[in-house]
């Protein structure tokens, strides 16, 4: 096994992974199949499967996340990519009003176990259309699970949780660590649904983040030990199920909350984990909760406005360097 893999082959990994423990995995997208997906996220997997497994599909949103439901729905468990995240707009009524329903519309005799996986998230210049990070549209909608992970290792795990869910969940793969390295993940490895991972301990405060935002408050953390402020990070892995225990947890040793999201201020899932510790951790902290996310524009082109919008590790240290001295 190789000593590092790219968060680009863990997708791939992940998912070959899952077809071959499971003949009722499929997989369909665009130029997902000899093409191996825009991103080369796929590669490989019509090679090994063939198009009986691996299905391209024309330009259709909707078509793609309709054949998912109803394969889902009569015995398959479908894995469905839409290009980029933003294109979720354009099949949301299946996303939003049926997919996420239909286990409580039939008292659970029917479920709709299917990964709707989509390249997410800014950084790389690539205009309003193309750069958004929408977790918070998928938030916003109950019977939804969602998964963004930060890590190859992790990529692994979670699909593997994620196909293997009854329940729908949308898989969240950030475009801008695609080239990131790191461990390979291990035979089996499955990292449950819902389960934060604290990647750096410490006592002075929280920072909670998620996807790309992981290695910059990484970064951030490392600046901000040499001022002398001792930062834990937390990354959630998931937004739906939420491990507020886990924030909680921290909490109580460092009694600072600071989150790091690319999703917009209004709206993000910052508001709904603050919200949290408002009511069920009050009385740990000892300061307020400040929330470092995009704000509400749409995303430029240009690379220096497109920094301007997103967080970067200097709006997390300044944040957290102004915090400490509360």
């Amino acid at each position: 096994m190789a000593d590092v893999i790219t968060y680009r082959q863990a997708v791939a990994e992940g998912i070959a992974r899952e077809m071959r423990r499971d003949p009722a995995v499929v997989c369909l997208g665009e130029d997902i199949g000899a093409a191996g997906g825009v991103f080369k996220t796929t590669a490989g997997l019509h090679e090994e499967f063939g198009s009986g497994r691996v299905w391209d599909t024309p330009i259709s949103e909707q078509a793609i996340v309709g054949a998912a439901m109803g394969a889902a729905m009569t015995g398959m468990r479908p894995v469905a990519e839409i290009m980029f995240s933003d294109f979720l707009a354009c099949c949301w009524d299946y996303l939003a009003n049926e997919i996420p329903k239909v286990r409580y519309m039939t008292g659970g005799q029917v479920t709709v176990p299917l990964v709707v996986r989509t390249a997410n998230g800014g950084g790389l210049g690539f205009g309003a259309q193309h750069s958004q990070a929408t977790e918070n549209w998928a938030l916003t909608v109950p019977g939804l699970k969602i998964a963004a992970p930060a890590t190859p290792a992790d990529v692994i795990g979670l699909m593997a949780a994620a196909v293997r869910s009854d329940d729908p969940v949308v898989f969240f793969e950030h475009k801008g660590l695609l080239a990131t390295k790191g461990p390979p993940a291990p035979p089996d490895h499955v990292v449950e649904l819902g389960q934060a991972a604290v990647l750096r301990e410490g006592d002075d405060v929280t920072l909670v983040a998620l996807a790309s935002m992981v290695p910059l408050a990484l970064t951030a953390a490392e600046r901000l030990a040499e001022e002398g402020i001792d930062a834990e990070v937390i990354d959630l892995r998931c937004l739906v199920p939420l491990d507020a225990m886990t924030v909680l947890g921290s909490l109580a040793k460092t009694s600072r909350l600071v989150t790091v999201e690319e999703n917009p201020y209004q709206g993000g899932w910052g508001g709904t984990l603050v919200s949290i510790v408002a009511d069920e951790g009050f009385g740990l902290l000892d300061a307020p909760v400040r929330r470092v996310a995009a704000a509400c524009v749409p995303l430029p082109f240009a690379d220096v406005l497109e920094a301007e919008v997103i967080p970067t590790v200097d709006k997390v240290v300044a944040t957290v360097r102004d915090l400490t001295t509360y």
